[in-house]
C-alpha cells in the first residue's frame, strides 16, 4: 500500500511532473522507503496507518517517508565523499514521535 504517490514524490523532490524518466525509480523507492520506516517502528507497512489512531498515517511519517525518499534519490551510492549532517528534526525524530520503546 503506498501512503505517498508518485506525485507528492515529485513535488517534494522539486521534480517537474512531466519529467517521467526515473518514474519507475521513483516507485521503487517509495516502496523502499515505506518498508524502511515500517521497520523502524517494528510494524507492518499496513499497520502505520493504525499507528496514530486513526485510519490514515500520521503526517509525521508520511514526511518522515518523504525525506527518506529524498536521502536515497539525492544519495545514490552507499559512500559519499560530501559530508553529511543530519537534520535536528529529521527521519529519527519523526519515528521516534510514534515508536513503541516496549518493545
Amino acid at each position: 500500500m503506498a501512503y505517498v504517490d508518485l506525485e507528492l514524490v515529485k513535488k517534494h523532490l522539486n521534480l517537474e511532473s512531466s519529467f517521467t524518466e526515473d518514474d519507475s525509480y521513483l516507485e521503487s523507492l517509495i516502496e523502499a522507503g515505506e518498508e524502511n520506516i515500517a521497520k523502524d517502528l517494528c510494524v507492518t507497512i499496513e499497520e502505520l496507518e493504525t499507528i496514530g489512531g486513526g485510519s490514515k498515517i500520521p503526517a509525521p511519517l508520511r514526511h518522515a517517508i518523504l525525506l527518506t525518499i529524498g536521502t536515497y534519490y539525492s544519495n545514490r551510492e552507499s559512500v559519499s565523499s560530501v559530508r553529511l549532517q543530519e537534520l535536528p528534526r529529521g527521519v529519527k525524530y519523526l519515528t521516534s514521535l510514534y515508536r513503541n520503546f516496549s518493545l
